[in-house]
């Protein structure tokens, strides 16, 4: 049974395509160990759209944050750039290879967005972020 108590974790990872699959085994693995392992699926796969996002579109370092509290995770993405993410498109075509990727966290999660910065007002850049509910 998931623990009642909030949490968060935060990985900080270089600017390295490889830094992906790193982030998804950690959050798979941070899951299990909170018993949250019904999420894992929906979960890695949002996190490996969003944290791939931050490193392919951006130069700097970036980060994968994890928080769980009042039955609600979140998964998101930190990276140095204070560019806003490009809207998802209206429409995708079947063969489009890039740019799906806010898309389909749109549809996968129970909610989404961005915000300027990090945790505190003096880190720089945005936070593109999911919830899924584990209720």
């Amino acid at each position: 049974m998931p623990s009642s108590e909030p949490w968060e974790y935060t990985l900080y990872i270089p600017h390295d395509v490889r830094a992906v699959t790193v982030c998804r085994r950690a959050l798979r693995l941070i899951l299990s160990l909170h018993c949250l392992p019904q999420l894992s699926e929906v979960a890695e796969l949002l996190a490996t759209e969003l944290v791939s996002n931050a490193v392919r579109h951006t130069k700097g370092p970036a980060a994968l944050r994890v928080r769980y509290r009042d039955g609600v995770l979140r998964v998101g993405a930190w990276d140095a750039d204070p560019t806003p993410p490009a809207p998802p498109p209206r429409t995708a075509d079947a063969g489009d290879e890039q740019g799906r990727g806010l898309d389909l966290v749109r549809a996968c999660a129970d909610g989404w967005g961005w915000c300027p910065g990090g945790r505190g007002t003096t880190e720089p850049g945005k936070h593109v972020w999911c919830e899924l509910n584990a209720a």
